[in-house]
């Protein structure tokens, strides 16, 4: 099914945002993916996690499919291994811990993240003008679906950002310019 073309626009802003997160992978690798560095909130692992669970719970109200089972398990916050996250460990308010063994590798926590920008992508993309102006409930309050796309976009570019400044802490190279 074919939607309206504000939905077209941000499917391809969505989709925009996985090379744009993607690009502060640079110098990880499955040594330091469970890093922390002083005084910042997220490793990459976490963060690839994080966001691939909101795009995916957003995703999951319009297309009708659960949590990829591949990718998520609900336990503890323990539970996670090589290639599958425990939603409890990068839901909101969860603390990431330095714990290579309960986090997807590297390769994978990017699998997980790009998968779920696809879906949302795909979700969003079908949506008639009526589907992007109906509220639904979000965190503790209610918005557009369209808006809540728009603050998805700009959480995907938060966490890109944290990525930076935990790439800066951590002595690696510059990704822009």
């Amino acid at each position: 099914m074919a939607g309206c073309e504000r939905a077209a626009a941000l499917a391809d802003a969505m989709r925009a945002t996985k090379p744009f997160v993607t690009r502060f992978l640079a110098g990880f690798d499955d040594a330091n993916r469970t890093t922390q560095a002083p005084n910042l909130p997220n490793h990459a692992a976490w963060c690839m996690g994080h966001l691939a669970l909101t795009m995916n719970r957003f995703a999951e109200r319009f297309d009708g499919k659960p949590l990829p089972e591949d990718d998520y398990l609900t336990g503890d916050g323990t539970g996670g291994n090589e290639s599958t996250f425990d939603t409890e460990s990068v839901c909101f308010g969860s603390k990431p811990a330095d714990n290579p063994a309960i986090y997807p590798t590297l390769a994978r926590s990017r699998q997980v993240f790009e998968n779920a920008i696809d879906r949302i992508s795909a979700a969003l993309e079908t949506m008639t003008q009526d589907q992007l102006d109906e509220e639904q409930p979000w965190g503790s309050g209610r918005f557009k679906v369209s808006e809540l796309a728009a603050r998805i976009i700009f959480h995907n570019g938060t966490h890109a950002g944290q990525l930076a400044d935990l790439r800066r802490s951590l002595g690696m190279p510059g990704v822009i310019g």
